[in-house]
């Protein structure tokens, strides 16, 4: 439940892991099951696998949501195709697909975007980082350019894979960022690490956020809710 007098947007990240639960079978409809129950205004779903499935899951979860969505296809396939996709209940004024790719790792994507929501603009970057150090340093470098340091409210979310401390993208996002989740994610089962986060600026804006246990079923990341408000609007 949102507990707050004020305007209330809330956000989800989730990495749903091909929507390959623990039975080892594909399950994308029951993602969009538990994404609907905690009725997120935007949403942003990582490690989105089309390639083993008889549909097109990126369109299938932008029509299931029934709002508006921006997809970031990092691998593609005759097969279908791999990557992550960010859903609002708003329209997008601007969206962009970065690609953050380092070297010869996996390509990556980070999806930024304004969403118009019925308080004022917001920024959005959602994104999946590298799983190695160099990797994520250089990403950061790329996501710190696109949060920058507008007044409006400013939301990152996503799997960073960062779970080392000393020197981390941790450290460096919330400088920037101060507003942050901090739940253990992965694995699913017994979760060990902070993996999936979300960020955001005013750090006044994040009232409450949790974790769903029941997202173990369908991957081997926990979703992560977050309520944010939007200080000032309520005064209008």
């Amino acid at each position: 439940m949102r507990h707050s007098s004020w305007p209330c947007i809330r956000v989800m990240t989730w990495n749903v892991h091909g929507a390959l639960g623990r039975n080892r079978h594909f399950d994308i409809a029951r993602v969009m099951e538990l994404v609907r129950a905690h009725q997120p205004d935007i949403v942003a779903l990582q490690e989105i696998d089309s390639r083993r499935a008889a549909v097109d899951f990126f369109y299938y979860l932008r029509d299931e949501f029934g709002g508006f969505g921006v997809d970031a296809r990092s691998i593609a396939t005759a097969d279908g195709d791999y990557g992550q996709i960010l859903l609002s209940r708003w329209a997008f004024l601007h969206s962009e697909v970065r690609d953050i790719s380092f070297q010869e790792r996996e390509p990556r994507r980070a999806i930024c975007a304004t969403v118009a929501s019925p308080f004022g603009e917001m920024k959005v970057v959602a994104t999946h980082l590298g799983l190695s150090l160099r990797e994520r340093n250089a990403q950061l470098r790329l996501l710190l350019e696109m949060i920058g340091d507008g007044p409006e409210l400013t939301v990152l979310v996503g799997d960073f894979n960062d779970w080392i401390w000393a020197g981390s993208v941790r450290n460096a996002l919330k400088r920037v960022l101060p507003g942050r989740t901090r739940h253990r994610t992965f694995p699913a089962w017994r979760p060990l690490f902070r993996l999936d986060r979300i960020y955001c600026r005013p750090a006044r804006s994040l009232i409450q956020s949790f974790v769903d246990v029941h997202g173990r079923e369908v991957s081997d990341h926990l979703p992560v809710i977050a309520d944010l408000i939007v200080p000032g609007a309520g005064s209008k």
